[in-house]
């Protein structure tokens, strides 16, 4: 299928794998697209910015990789950014058409149904989407398509109405006379109030006069505040929505000036907001700040886990917003179709991005994308070929499933650097922009949305899964049945249950299986377990202390939810392993405290310590804390042993104390990742013994949930 992409500065309409539907979503064949001018223009510079200028617009990002080169060291970090700069990017967020499947647990969404989908990154510009069920309304009899694409820009300018809480027969000033103010003006008026539409455009300020603005306010020909004042008997309008697009504070603090005593400053556009103490407070004006579509939006648990808010609590969240929209617009009561300034193919999209800047200094309000033509084409493809790369003898075939930044920062890049041993054959991921993308970076053959296509290829040896962790227990029974080796991304299980499954299926068919668990296989493990003395039944016991200063992430973050399992599961496990590892014996002793918040209320599942008594004697201890200082490096190891000490910092250096031989320094981060994928690569060429038994990749998963259960 075709879709339309942003890549550094320009605009790419690329043939990509078409999407499936997925768990509760559904899967839409799209007829048109808006393009949002404003959101999409800036959204086509950003691409085409040097990093520098991009860091000087996000300084908390430039924190971020700081703390990155401190903890993983120049190089890493760079293989890092460079994963995620240069990429192609999908554009849009606002799509209507008809609904060709829908995902497991879709029930009030049946094929056929005509559709309006919001949601960037999900109502893409593209032939076919796949967006959760609560981010499409249905369109109501007699709406086009070409109006109910507006759906999305609709439910954010009725969302900004809303905000501004306006009473029947009150006079709303609107500042910025786009499409979001056109639209703006007419739900207002819709609403019965008096508006002043205010713009510097004179033939924004017509159109706004065409739709019923009361008073349409030219500001290059006069005070816009003046006459405002003019018309509300010198009190001010009792609201003012704000939704043009300027850096200038000089918008937000003109609205004040025009409100009203204890009226309301409603920010929709993306203005400055440096404001100015009077006459803020001397009016106690309410500044409020609009959240695009409404409540639910950038709430994973209501945009993506489908989990709605209760009706009589939360009246209008952004799906109602929309259905609302797309109401008005039945009822005729919003025109959308008047602000259309230009209908493209979408294989004609660069033009169409070209119209955005305008003829004669005239910018279009909307621009609408056009699938119809494209209808004959076989847009349901889940496969796409990049190079016709036939399979090379001697080398293993890979196949990666997840082609997120993990994927794309660290496995990729390490199996083309291993291009002897390994032949990248295909790149699956469920976005097939982000497949098709990878695919080509890193010479695949092909890229799919279908991960069950590269089970039934012949092509593919070995499956390397780097999904979401609650995909990993499936994606690997799977991979085992169509006899393919493996190597899945930690944890290997979410469960006890899954965990038994998957074991039950890897010992049944007997394919090589390996989990992500690098950190054992790193230079300074590698030394250290060398430098131990003694077998393991012989040597004096091993006391280790491992402490992980962990990132604190938000509480909504995927890692905690169902996806993620949390991070005893989906990391702590990497700590596990690295102690099982050295101690070669079974744990009969765990006990494990975590801290809790103020008062004792919730516990913080990220920071805790776990105390392993081994069989043979040993000690282990794993600190892991989310509440630490940032400067501090992220993982730091003491080992003793038998008169001799070993510390790892940050798996960037290692020294030993009373060993002699014993010490090594690296200026990036070494985790063991490459040197992971060197030692499957000898197991599988060699039909040697697996790198990792199976019976330390289950003891460490089972610690991991058996922590996860005592702190919960």
């Amino acid at each position: 299928m075709k879709q339309v992409f942003f890549h550094k500065g320009s605009i790419l309409v690329e043939d990509v794998p078409a999407p499936m539907a997925s768990d509760g979503a559904v899967l839409v064949e799209v007829a048109f697209s808006l393009i949002s001018v404003g959101t999409e223009l800036a959204g086509v510079q950003s691409t085409g910015e040097s990093l520098v200028r991009k860091a000087l617009r996000q300084p908390e990002k430039v924190r971020k990789v700081v703390r990155m080169v401190a903890e993983q060291g120049l190089s890493e970090t760079m293989n890092r950014v460079r994963s995620q700069t240069g990429q192609v990017l999908p554009s849009g967020y606002s799509c209507a058409g008809t609904v060709i499947d829908v995902g497991p647990g879709v029930t009030d969404i049946a094929k056929g149904d005509r559709v309006a989908c919001a949601g960037a990154g999900y109502a893409n510009h593209a032939e076919i989407v796949n967006v959760p069920r609560d981010l499409v309304a249905r369109l109501p009899q007699g709406v086009r398509f070409e109006d109910g694409c507006s759906a999305t820009v609709g439910a954010i300018a009725l969302q900004g109405v809303r905000r501004a809480q306006n009473c029947l027969g009150e006079t709303v000033a609107v500042i910025g006379l786009g499409l979001l103010g056109q639209l703006t003006v007419q739900i207002a008026k819709a609403a019965g109030c008096r508006v002043c539409a205010i713009d510097i455009d004179p033939a924004r300020v017509e159109l706004a006069r065409q739709f019923g603005a009361d008073f349409p306010i030219n500001a290059g020909s006069g005070s816009p505040l003046s006459q405002v004042l003019d018309v509300t008997d010198a009190y001010g309008a009792d609201s003012t929505i704000i939704t043009a697009a300027s850096q200038s504070d000089a918008i937000v603090q003109q609205a004040m000036e025009m409100t009203r005593k204890k009226g309301r400053v409603v920010v929709v556009g993306a203005v400055g907001l440096g404001l100015q103490r009077s006459p803020f407070y001397e009016k106690e004006i309410d500044f409020l700040i609009s959240c695009s579509y409404g409540p639910g939006r950038y709430d994973p648990s209501y945009e993506e886990d489908g989990i709605d808010y209760p009706y009589p609590y939360v009246r209008w969240t952004e799906n109602r917003n929309m259905q609302a929209y797309l109401g008005l617009i039945a009822e005729g009561k919003v025109d959308f179709g008047a602000m259309v300034d230009g209908v493209w193919d979408i294989s004609d999209a660069p033009k169409a991005y070209a119209s955005l800047q305008g003829e004669g200094g005239k910018k279009p309000l909307a621009v609408l994308l056009d699938y119809g033509k494209a209808r004959a084409t076989d847009k349901r493809q889940t496969r796409v070929h990049i190079t016709p790369s036939a399979k090379i003898e001697g080398k293993i075939g890979v196949a990666v499933i997840g082609a997120g930044a993990f994927a794309q920062g660290v496995h990729l890049p390490h199996l083309k650097k291993l291009s002897d041993t390994y032949q990248l054959v295909a790149v699956s991921d469920i976005v097939g922009g982000v497949a098709h993308s990878a695919a080509k970076k890193f010479g695949a053959a092909y890229a799919t949305t279908d991960w069950r296509e590269v089970l039934s290829d012949d092509k593919v040896d070995l499956v390397v899964i780097t999904t979401r962790h609650h995909l990993h227990a499936q994606l690997g029974m799977e991979a085992a049945k169509a006899g393919k080796a493996v190597l899945c991304e930690k944890p290997m299980a979410m469960n006890s249950e899954e965990l038994e499954q998957l074991v039950t299926v890897i010992e049944e068919t007997r394919v090589p299986y390996m989990v992500g668990f690098n950190r054992r296989f790193s230079p300074a493990a590698a030394q250290i377990k060398r430098a131990l003395p003694g077998a393991a039944a012989s040597r004096s016991p091993l006391v280790i202390n491992y402490r992980v200063n962990a990132e604190r992430l938000p509480p909504d973050s995927w890692v905690f939810g169902q996806e993620g399992g949390g991070r005893v599961i989906g990391e702590a496990c990497h700590m596990f392993d690295f102690f099982n590892f050295l101690a070669e014996s079974a744990v009969e002793g765990l006990d494990v405290q975590a801290v809790r918040a103020h008062g004792g209320r919730a516990v913080l599942r990220d920071n805790f310590s776990a105390i392993l008594r081994y069989a043979n004697g040993d000690v282990c201890t794993l600190t892991y804390a989310s509440v630490g200082s940032d400067a501090l490096g992220k993982e730091y190891v003491e080992v003793h042993c038998g008169g001799a000490s070993f510390v790892i910092d940050n798996f960037k250096n290692l020294t030993g104390y009373g060993a002699k031989g014993v010490g090594w320094k690296s200026g990036s981060s070494q985790k063991g990742h490459i040197e992971e994928l060197t030692a499957f690569a000898k197991c599988l060429t060699e039909r040697g013994k697996w790198p990792i038994s199976l019976e330390d990749l289950v003891s460490a998963s089972r610690l991991s949930y058996e922590v996860a259960d005592r702190i919960s």
